[in-house]
């Protein structure tokens, strides 16, 4: 198998506890072929979309630390065609970029796609889970999407809560998401002109979400492998932060799923599956789904260290099973058409 892991460059993988590098270092154990880009690195040549490539070399020995494997591999620079991997891996950082989708169209039909292109389009901002409540459902907490900064301060002084938290639409890695107060409202309008409007007399949308109690211990990452539940841990805040993630400082500790939480997985898993989104990261606050994370779900090199366990290798395998369906239903194809041919 040949994939392709279209991310960040190589020289920003952090060795010690990047997911990415955990799922390429699983493929070259295995060895496949291992190659990743960026989304700046696409390009078409003769109507061939391609791109430019860092070669992962194959190893004899493939050493089992992540960080000792990431100073002993040999990389390449080489353009290659996408449409000769047999696998492309989203793992590129929010904010999606749609040029990158329009160039992986034109392979689609020919690649297996992780997560796939339309899964993608739709689930890419935080729109896409506040989709997942209804007026027969509780999943989600109470959420307003909205660029209307009278609308937001409307909704700030009707809440119940004394509290609430305000976040960019497109926003990652817990950047821009702060807590609003009501006994500082007089803050809050500077607060939606800094996020809502631009510079340029443009503005962005804003979530703006109720506060849910018990959040100040931390929230749930769940990995969702196929829909289904493969790994958990609770993230908890930064003694000077009231965010969770680990990139804002948090820390990470052991957590059993609750029965709210494997009910959530247990709703929300087959309309992910659905829309193609095969690897899939939620975070969770009181049983209570706060985000779906589609395009690089991370927490793998954590949950591992905690529970002493591979989970890159439960993807690897769904993966190589993807393909070979589809490499049996091209063989089954070929063998038809030829006997009609023949006959």
């Amino acid at each position: 198998m040949n994939i392709c892991f279209l991310m960040y460059p190589w020289e920003e993988i952090d060795p010690e506890n990047d997911t990415s590098l955990a799922l390429i270092h699983e493929c070259v154990k295995r060895k496949h072929g291992v190659a990743i880009c960026t989304p700046a690195n696409l390009t078409i040549r003769n109507s061939v979309t391609s791109a430019f490539c860092t070669v992962i070399g194959r190893m004899d020995k493939v050493p089992a630390p992540l960080k000792t494997f990431y100073k002993q591999a040999k990389i390449r620079e080489e353009m290659l065609p996408l449409a000769g991997f047999d696998v492309i891996f989203m793992r590129a950082n929010p904010p999606l970029d749609p040029l990158m989708l329009n160039f992986l169209d034109s392979v689609k039909d020919d690649v297996f796609i992780m997560n796939s292109l339309q899964g993608l389009r739709e689930a890419n901002n935080k729109l896409y889970t506040a989709a997942f409540g209804d007026s027969h459902s509780n999943i989600i907490p109470v959420t307003h999407v909205s660029k209307n900064k009278k609308y937001l301060v409307q909704q700030i002084k009707e809440s119940t809560a004394d509290k609430m938290i305000l976040k960019p639409l497109n926003g990652f890695g817990g950047s821009g998401v702060i807590l609003i107060e009501k006994s500082a409202m007089s803050n809050i309008k500077s607060l939606l002109d800094f996020y809502v409007t631009n510079s340029d007399g443009t503005s962005n949308y804003v979530i703006l979400q109720e506060y849910i109690e018990g959040a100040d211990l931390g929230d749930v990452r769940i990995l969702l492998l196929n829909g289904e539940p493969i790994g958990a841990m609770r993230r908890v805040p930064g003694s000077d932060d009231h965010r969770s993630n680990v990139s804002a400082g948090g820390s990470v500790a052991k957590h059993s799923m609750s029965k709210e939480e494997k009910a959530l997985c247990k709703q929300i898993g087959p309309k992910l599956v659905k829309d193609g989104l095969f690897f899939v990261g939620i975070d969770v606050i009181g049983g209570k789904l706060v985000e779906v994370n589609v395009m690089s779900p991370g927490g793998i090199t954590y949950m591992n260290k905690v529970y002493k366990t591979k989970i890159q290798c439960q993807v690897i395998d769904f993966i190589e099973s993807k393909v070979t369906v589809k490499l049996q239903a091209f063989d089954r194809r070929f063998r038809l058409r030829k006997e009609v041919e023949d006959a």
